[in-house]
């Protein structure tokens, strides 16, 4: 048996200016080969699920690509070439399985559907071929993802901590299906719910509930998996939104039953999925009456609207400015992407006081905003590498490149400068760079919901800031050309079809 196991991922924000080209991935780390099964067997991603699997089998495993880039604009053509062909290029040459770790949210120059148009372009070469898929939480599933595989499953965990039990889950029902013990049947649909991902925290109402009901779904006898897909806004394409699937071994009328519920609790709760906004100054007020409480500290200021993690430029100084301008101490932040500033920091070396443009190099133009860099003036505490293995519960094993890395201590707040975007869902953001994070009174994480993996046990209390960034929650400020109308709440509908 001769089975296929690549990984292919991209979370794309169609409204990020920064370029995803072949080096945006090669930033993360792109393999090819053997090199790609040496760097995810081991680890806690779908792609080790399915290798433990075909080991078990005693297959021949077939690894044409591994590679993922933080998430940021349209793919480009030669990048999404040089993934998607080595894939197909594999399945010409002959496999009896294919097990794909995807995202779900990839739009690429050449394709609005970069997860979609691969599998067809698969389908194509071998009609029959048993193909499995793992997608994000934050997929906008498609009829063509839906139409050319076997299985397809998304993570249940926001922040994304399930990501190897699903890979598991759904390789199994492949690996059945082949050996006839199963006969997988699928059946999908969505809502016009733009829902925004601040409000997809699986620990949090509403997508809480709607996890349960997919659990509870595959504790019934014919359901072999079932997934709600929150779905990624800021990928303007016609198909993002909300939507779910179920599979089940060979009970149509079941698969339709469980996928209309979970679409139907999903509509209901259209409003609580929109997030409410709150002014700057009034949240950073908050935090500190919250800091100086019996409470205590790390309260975690949220950067959401500048989330690299989601296709922020990482480098907005709006929070930062902020919480400078009313005083709070103890403060470290992770973290700033000016490439320019760890360089004049590397100059001056450590111990050196410095004053710096930090942060502000990148126009936006997509939400009207040009780059505004903050002078900040500091003494460089430390300089890195800004390699690190993950060691929580998200991504664990992966090695991280944050590219060179500084710190500047301002005094009052000492600042994680890096080199490649990285968003802080893990502390090694932090003690790699010498850092105690559940020490300090305040932690500003450019993050929405994936810093909960690691800093959750870390935080005292969390408090959201609304800056900005192309990120941003705030639908006034993006403006939506690919989406279908109507969309709620892009439009005020009060019926789903």
């Amino acid at each position: 048996m001769r089975v296929l196991i690549a990984m292919m991922k991209h979370e794309t924000n169609t409204f990020s200016p920064i370029v995803t080209d072949w080096a945006r991935f090669e930033e993360w780390g792109a393999y090819f080969g053997e090199a790609a099964l040496e760097a995810y067997e081991g680890t806690g991603m779908p792609m080790a699920a399915y290798i433990e699997l075909a080991r078990a089998r005693g297959a021949e495993i077939v690894t044409p690509v591994a590679t993922e880039a933080m998430p940021s604009g349209p793919v480009t053509a030669d990048a999404y070439e040089r993934m998607a062909g080595a894939i197909c290029d594999a399945v010409k040459e002959g496999v009896d399985l294919a097990m794909l770790d995807l995202h779900g949210a990839m739009v690429s120059e050449v394709t609005p559907d970069g997860e979609g148009t691969l599998l067809q372009r698969m389908r194509a070469i071998d009609p029959d071929l048993p193909i499995c898929v793992t997608l994000d939480l934050h997929c906008n599933l498609t009829a063509a993802m839906m139409d050319n595989c076997t299985a397809l499953i998304g993570y249940k965990t926001y922040p994304h901590v399930d990501m190897y039990e699903v890979g598991m889950q759904v390789g199994r029902i492949l690996f059945d299906a082949f050996d006839g013990k199963v006969d997988p049947v699928m059946s999908w649909g969505n809502v016009p719910l733009l829902s925004q991902t601040l409000r997809q925290g699986t620990d949090d109402e509403p997508m809480k509930t709607l996890i349960h009901m997919c659990k509870e779904a595959e504790t019934e006898a014919s359901v072999l998996a079932a997934t709600v897909f929150g779905g990624f806004p800021l990928a303007d394409m016609p198909d993002a939104g909300t939507s779910a699937i179920i599979i089940t071994d060979g009970n149509r009328e079941k698969a339709d039953q469980v996928r209309d519920s979970l679409l139907e609790q999903a509509w209901s709760q259209r409003e609580n999925f929109v997030y409410r906004h709150e002014p700057i100054e009034q949240a950073v007020d908050r935090a500190r009456e919250m800091a100086d409480s019996d409470l205590g500290g790390p309260v975690l200021l949220l950067d959401h609207a500048d989330n690299c993690g989601s296709g922020g430029t990482q480098d907005v100084m709006t929070v930062i400015a902020e919480v400078m301008r009313q005083g709070l101490e103890d403060v470290a932040v992770a973290a700033v992407w000016d490439p320019e500033a760890v360089q004049e920091m590397c100059a001056a070396g450590v111990g050196a006081t410095v004053t710096i443009q930090l942060g502000g190099k990148t126009d936006m133009p997509s939400i009207g905003e040009q780059g505004k860099p903050l002078e900040v003036t500091g003494t460089v505490r430390t300089l890195s590498d800004g390699e690190w293995t993950v060691h929580g519960p998200m991504y664990t094993g992966v090695r991280v490149f944050m590219g060179p890395t500084a710190v500047l201590d301002t005094g009052k707040m000492q600042i994680v400068v890096v080199s490649l975007h990285h968003e802080p869902w893990d502390t090694g953001v932090f003690t790699a760079v010498g850092i105690q994070p559940e020490h300090k009174r305040y932690l500003i994480l450019k993050s929405r919901i994936h810093y909960r993996a690691g800093f959750a046990p870390v935080g005292k209390a969390t408090v959201t800031l609304d800056g900005t960034g192309v990120t941003t929650s705030d639908n006034t400020l993006l403006d939506f050309e690919h989406v279908r109308r109507p969309i709620y709440p892009l439009d005020l509908i009060n019926e789903p079809r």
